[in-house]
């Protein structure tokens, strides 16, 4: 049964975020952003504060609660506080699933994870924002390998480039972590640095 996308591009145009970004295609409607967004009122500095923190959380899938830990980490780890807090949310298995290749979005990544289809250096891992690490190898388990779900992703998402950070064995299925995320490695743009701000109240 095919979903449908219709919410989802709403929020899409309503954040200013290619559909892309998610792992949608893009449409005519979602062509309409920079348009739309110029016709747009000037929101206040705690509107685009807000608005900043809602992309950020949609665009990974992640709740308030969760979100808010990743900002507390973040503040407590050495360096840029804002950057910290995309590298977290990059580094969740679920994303590298997604940026792998082996999902079609980050919510179907999810799915797959919590499903058990994926290891970790070997192991079984079933959860979602497990924490993925540099010299960590992420693959699909063997038993999942024969299943006809991942040739379909394949054929959807295998064309899809993959992150300077990630190098990716299509035919292994399988990815390595070689090196930490950084800032210019991010494929849309966000203003996190309003992000911190706006919790930092």
């Amino acid at each position: 049964m095919a979903v449908n996308r219709d919410p989802i591009l709403k929020k899409c145009r309503s954040l200013d975020i290619s559909p892309a970004v998610l792992g949608y295609s893009e449409n005519k409607k979602s062509k309409r952003f920079q348009k739309d967004g110029a016709r747009r009122k000037k929101v206040s500095e705690y509107g685009q504060q807000l608005k900043e923190k809602q992309k950020l959380k949609f665009v990974y899938g992640v709740l308030e609660k969760q979100f808010y830990h990743y900002y507390e980490l973040a503040t407590k780890e050495e360096g840029i506080a804002g950057e910290n807090l995309i590298r977290l949310l990059e580094s969740r298995l679920d994303n590298i699933v997604f940026r792998m290749g082996m999902a079609t979005t980050r919510r179907e990544a999810r799915q797959l994870v919590t499903h058990g289809h994926f290891c970790v250096n070997g192991k079984r891992v079933d959860i979602p924002s497990y924490r993925v690490k540099v010299g960590d190898t992420i693959s699909l388990r063997e038993k999942s390998k024969k299943s006809k779900k991942f040739e379909q992703i394949a054929e959807v998402a295998g064309g899809r480039l993959t992150p300077m950070w990630l190098d990716v064995d299509k035919e292994k299925q399988a990815a390595k972590v070689t090196r930490s995320f950084q800032r210019e490695d991010l494929d849309f743009e966000i203003a996190e640095h309003l992000i911190i701000e706006l919790y930092s109240k």
